[in-house]
């Protein structure tokens, strides 16, 4: 087992004191490592990959909240649509159809973040500020009705210019401010991980996605 049990506790009391929320980031992490950190209290993990979240919430605690954070296929969403929590990252009108299709034909609504381009990076995901108002306005008006949208989420350039990331973190964070204020709804306001999570506290985040602080490096395979 590789959880950094210490560091666990040392987070989350940096977040409760923000009165942030932690996504215990357990991609490419065995089943006892992830059970190691629910026997500590944690609850909401976020996993990349649709069959390693599939294996894994089959055999762990069902009571787990699980997060999906990577980039979602369209044509994988009916294997998740039953049991996850959250979809991080919805980055396309056409994904967020998918999503609301396939939260239809069971019958439930799915709590969903809208990704946000911030960084100065091509290759991030995401929509810009007028996208995300035009898909809330459609939300708004029905058109998804399965979708509960919570919040936005973006994540800053990979750049060791703090003056860099904490600007793309307040843009991120000026935009939520505005569309809460006429969506009581939206609640979650993601930014921030590993490398960057004490900036994006500073900027206003709520949920934060943390994986190596807590697992260490990560090694492709699910055991």
């Amino acid at each position: 087992m590789s959880v950094n049990i210490e560091a666990y506790h040392n987070i989350k009391s940096k977040l409760d004191a923000a009165n942030a929320e932690l996504v215990a980031v357990s991609k490419f992490k065995p089943a006892e490592d992830i059970q190691a950190l629910y026997d500590q209290g944690q609850r909401d993990f976020g996993e990349n990959f649709v069959q390693e979240l599939l294996l894994k919430a089959e055999i762990l605690p069902k009571d787990i909240r699980w997060h999906f954070i990577g980039h979602l296929q369209s044509n994988k969403v009916k294997y998740i649509a039953p049991f996850v929590y959250m979809i991080h990252g919805v980055d396309s009108e056409k994904l967020l159809a998918e999503i609301n299709k396939q939260a239809g034909k069971i019958g439930r609504q799915i709590n969903c973040l809208l990704q946000v381009h911030i960084a100065n990076e091509e290759t991030k995901f995401g929509f810009d500020s007028n996208q995300v108002a035009e898909i809330i306005s459609k939300v708004d008006s029905g058109q998804f009705s399965q979708i509960n949208i919570r919040g936005l989420m973006g994540m800053a350039s990979f750049s060791e210019d703090k003056k860099l990331v904490s600007s793309e973190f307040a843009g991120l964070a000026g935009l939520y401010s505005i569309l809460k204020a006429s969506h009581a709804s939206m609640d979650k306001l993601s930014m921030g991980m590993s490398g960057d999570y004490p900036l994006a506290l500073e900027a206003g985040s709520n949920l934060v996605r943390i994986g190596s602080l807590l697992f260490g490096a990560r090694t492709p395979g699910v055991k």
